[in-house]
């Protein structure tokens, strides 16, 4: 009776109804009408009539769209820290299924794809992704549309994007010196080469523990001697116990490494608020955007870049190269206020300094 007089109010008031109640429906696209809050079956293409008052309508694009899936961050299964994003591409074959199952199609497809991603990537080493790229994009197609078919979707194409490699794999090292700890003295040397030492260390000890060869154990206890680095004044070497500087001595020791060439590695402004053990906090800049760079006391002349907050023991672990910038950050102990990616390249920063010293 409702749909009959709402018909019959439309024939009468024509044509003026007729600007509202006739729309054009493009080929590639269909339009979906709930009529008295029932759905009926998609119109269009072409001239659809549509009953005042009593039709709620939507239109579904058949055409392929594109979205892409943001960059996240994935541990792979060598240790790997990744910033992996996809671009996907879709269509929906069922419309009716599109309006019916999900209310923000692509936001759900997104989640979906990024849930599927995650989960197919953390079993893979950094090596397969970068080399099974395609294949792994394939794999993720096929789990994605089983998963959306119930929604009158399908994916046409996965394809996998990597923005950064925000840490390497670990190597996991084989052979009798592979458990042998790093020597005291010798952490600047390479790493394969600090092994060896180490285990030319050990067999003199033992030599000198059985009571043979004591000349020899003081020859090689003598040579071990000479390829230590010379003691930086930031490193106050008694026996094993190293002295680690303040933050205003940090600040004299980066000064003078401090390069065009390191300012065209980072290209960024730094300020770094430091809590101290007494409570009290300290800020200093460290300027590599530009010239030869620059640091001090205070905040950098304009917006800095990044700002970095950390306590004056973890940054004396940092600029001494015990803790890497993104175990830091992972672990809570370097807040970062700006681009992630440019905090992290303060790592050159601390190579440099390792290398003068």
């Amino acid at each position: 009776i409702i749909t009959s007089l709402v018909f019959l109010l439309m024939v009468v008031t024509f044509p003026i109804s007729g600007w509202f109640a006739l729309k054009i429906v493009p080929t590639y696209e269909r339009m979906i009408i709930f009529r008295l809050g029932r759905i009926r079956a998609p119109q269009g293409p072409g001239v659809v009539l549509l009953l005042p008052f009593i039709d709620h309508w939507q239109r579904v694009d058949l055409r392929t769209r594109a979205f892409n899936v943001p960059p996240c961050k994935l541990t792979s299964k060598d240790g790997a820290v990744i910033s992996m994003g996809a671009d996907i591409q879709f269509r929906v074959w069922d419309p009716v299924l599109s309006v019916m199952m999900v209310k923000d199609l692509i936001a759900a497809t997104r989640m979906t794809a990024q849930n599927a991603m995650t989960k197919t990537l953390v079993k893979k080493s950094l090596r397969e992704i970068q080399v099974e790229k395609l294949r792994i994009g394939e794999q993720l197609l096929l789990e994605i549309n089983d998963m959306t078919k119930s929604w009158g979707l399908e994916v046409d194409r996965v394809e996998l994007s990597m923005e950064a490699v925000l840490q390497p794999p670990r190597e996991k090292l084989v052979g009798p010196l592979a458990t042998v700890p790093p020597v005291p003295g010798l952490e600047g040397l390479d790493g394969t080469i600090q092994q060896l030492a180490a285990h030319f260390f050990n067999n003199t000890l033992a030599l000198a523990g059985s009571g043979t060869g004591a000349p020899e154990a003081a020859d090689s206890m003598e040579t071990v001697n000479e390829v230590e680095p010379p003691t930086a004044p930031l490193l106050t070497t008694t026996g094993s116990t190293r002295r680690k500087p303040s933050a205003d001595e940090l600040l004299s020791a980066v000064e003078p490494v401090l390069s065009e060439a390191l300012v065209s590695q980072v290209g960024a402004s730094y300020q770094v608020n430091i809590a101290l053990p007494s409570g009290a906090r300290s800020t200093y800049f460290i300027d590599l955007s530009s010239g030869s760079g620059r640091a001090g006391c205070g905040v950098p002349e304009g917006s800095p870049d990044v700002i970095l907050e950390v306590a004056e023991k973890d940054l004396q672990d940092l600029f001494l190269g015990d803790l890497r910038p993104l175990s830091a950050y992972m672990s809570g102990r370097l807040q970062v206020k700006g681009d992630l990616h440019l905090a992290l390249k303060l790592e050159e920063l601390v190579k440099a300094m390792k290398q003068r010293r």
